[in-house]
């Protein structure tokens, strides 16, 4: 019995379906997402971690509270009677970090941050807030308009 010759696109044509079905199988498996579930939990031997408020410095400052996830740094302040409180400091804070400053006053006002050109309307005894990216550094002061009042001095680094 004479062999019959192959002919030269044979094995091309096969190497190039043996290679499509293998990217195929391949792809697919990436394409889905695992849907299983551990039959146990993952665990951790890491503590858990805590969010801290930084060391105030010695000289008066507005207090900052614990920071949130969304927000780097809260700076409240409170009027009563022309008087601020905490007393009138400086607050540093770190370029690019999230600044929400809160306050509340005793008298209808509108309170402005210099250099940012940010402001907010003070209804009196409710509480106001402006929050900004503080991108720009220098020392800038946030106060009342009406009032006259300087809050504070921030400070960006």
């Amino acid at each position: 019995m004479p062999l019959r010759a192959i002919g030269p696109r044979v094995p091309a044509v096969v190497a190039v379906g043996v290679l499509t079905a293998l990217l195929a199988a391949g792809c697919g498996a990436d394409a889905e997402p695992s849907t299983d579930t551990p039959s146990t939990p993952p665990t951790s031997t890491a503590p858990p971690t805590v969010a801290t408020t930084p060391t105030p410095s010695a000289s008066p400052t507005p207090s900052a509270a614990a920071s949130t996830p969304a927000v780097d740094r809260q700076i409240t302040v409170t009027i009563a009677k022309r008087r601020v409180d905490p007393p009138t400091g400086r607050v540093t804070v770190g370029k690019g970090q999230l600044v929400r400053i809160t306050v509340t006053s005793d008298v209808a006002d509108e309170l402005h941050v210099h250099g940012y050109d940010l402001g907010a309307r003070l209804p009196a005894g409710k509480a106001a807030s402006v929050e900004f990216r503080a991108d720009k550094t220098g020392l800038f002061e946030v106060e009342t308009h009406e009032t006259e009042l300087v809050l504070f001095q921030l400070v960006v680094r």
